[in-house]
């Protein structure tokens, strides 16, 4: 693609995100304000971002998410690959639930925008799909090949498809809560701040009715600096600016938020800020999972013992 026909895109895709995503003006904080100037050292944003290196044993967890999933889709009765547009990514798998009119979970998967996939994540819905919610995974179109713009307005075409079709598969449309994970978790936050009514006026303007972020990132700035990701999300001031859901005016819904007990300081930062700006009553919930990293922490989501899946069913309000 011609650097002409990515401005163009990337022009194309601020307008959109203008329109669809709830700002302030300018960020109450920013990188410049934390306490320490080393935070733009790029060895130290690496080593406080790159999760992969910090974790090498992350290729043997996802070896097991994999065959656990693979599993879960034999036995499952489930729908793969629908599709929810017309464009690179845009599918979902839907794990159903014996309830009727049940509550909708949409899983967001991490992988920094530019990697991982919605089939190595199907291990999360066997304890959700029992416990009465119909569950969705869905895919996007990854960086570099698109922008985090791109495919956070993905994901507001994803959530509009769900609203639309949740009944077809036995699910509420007016009970849908997003989680997510990593990127995902910056994702979920950004969704939770769309304004429904400019992605399509017929769509409810609290289309999701609450979220949560795990391990997640609200202030993009730092990636924009980290070696090991800048040249994959070729992230900007101004789109860090559009995609820092921190400095977002805060939702009517509530974004529940968990960081893995092991994980490294910049995660916690991140998890402590967007408690911090959008305040108590919109971020209720802060958690540290004790013993938990960047990866494992999901293991907790998905058992039905964890205090995240609690909190998750808390939410889409089938509290044991």
């Amino acid at each position: 693609m011609s650097h002409c026909g990515t401005a163009r895109r990337d022009a194309v895709s601020s307008s959109r995100m203008g329109g669809a995503f709830r700002r302030r003006p300018e960020p109450a904080v920013t990188l410049a304000t934390a306490p320490r100037a080393s935070r733009l050292e790029p060895a130290w944003l690496d080593a406080e971002y790159n999760q992969r290196a910090r974790h090498p044993e992350h290729v043997e967890i996802g070896a097991r998410w994999q065959t656990a999933s693979a599993l879960v889709q034999r036995l499952e009765s489930w729908r793969r690959d629908v599709r929810y547009g017309a464009g690179d990514g845009e599918t979902l798998d839907i794990y159903p639930t014996p309830s009727a009119n049940a509550p909708v979970l949409v899983f967001i998967h991490g992988g920094y925008w530019r990697s991982s996939d919605k089939s190595l994540h199907g291990f999360i819905a066997p304890s959700f799909t029992a416990g009465g919610a119909l569950v969705m995974v869905p895919n996007y179109a990854l960086c570099p090949a698109v922008g985090i713009e791109h495919i956070a307005l993905q994901m507001t075409r994803c959530l509009a498809w769900v609203h639309r079709h949740a009944a077809i598969y036995g699910g509420d449309p007016s009970r849908i809560v997003v989680v997510g994970h990593s990127a995902g978790g910056h994702l979920a936050a950004m969704l939770l701040s769309c304004r429904w009514k400019a992605v399509d006026a017929a769509l409810p303007a609290q289309l999701v009715g609450g979220a949560m972020a795990i391990s997640g990132v609200f202030d993009l700035e730092p990636l924009r600096h980290a070696p090991f990701l800048k040249e994959d999300v070729r992230l900007t001031p101004s789109s860090v600016k559009r995609l820092s859901p921190a400095f977002f005016p805060r939702p009517r819904k509530p974004l529940f938020v968990a960081v893995g007990g092991e994980e490294s300081a910049e995660f916690r930062r991140q998890a402590a800020l967007i408690r911090d700006q959008w305040g108590p009553t919109t971020v209720p919930v802060c958690e540290t999972i004790p013993s938990a990293n960047h990866f494992t922490i999901l293991h907790n989501l998905a058992d039905p013992n964890g205090r995240l899946h609690r909190h998750a069913l808390g939410l889409l309000g089938l509290r044991r």
